[in-house]
């Protein structure tokens, strides 16, 4: 199932509308680096990368999480 929601740049306070999946299992929210770079929202490195298993326990493909971007939802 996917829903419209807002979502805003904190350092501009920009809002663009995107479609997102709802999944009432999931642990965190995540967008892929090439969605945030064409949005135009800044990317932050962090300290420690972060590993996502899929359900069938397996690590992701696509690798670790390296990058956040600071982002309301509405």
């Amino acid at each position: 199932m996917t829903v419209n929601i807002e979502l805003e740049r904190v350092n501009t306070q920009e809002e663009i509308t995107v479609e997102a999946l709802l999944d009432s299992r999931v642990t965190g929210l995540v967008m892929s680096s090439k969605f945030a770079r064409r949005q135009g929202f800044k990317l932050k490195k962090i300290k420690k990368p972060i590993y996502m298993s899929n359900m069938d326990g397996i690590f992701n493909m696509k690798g670790p999480i390296e990058n956040i971007v600071e982002v309301n939802i509405f």
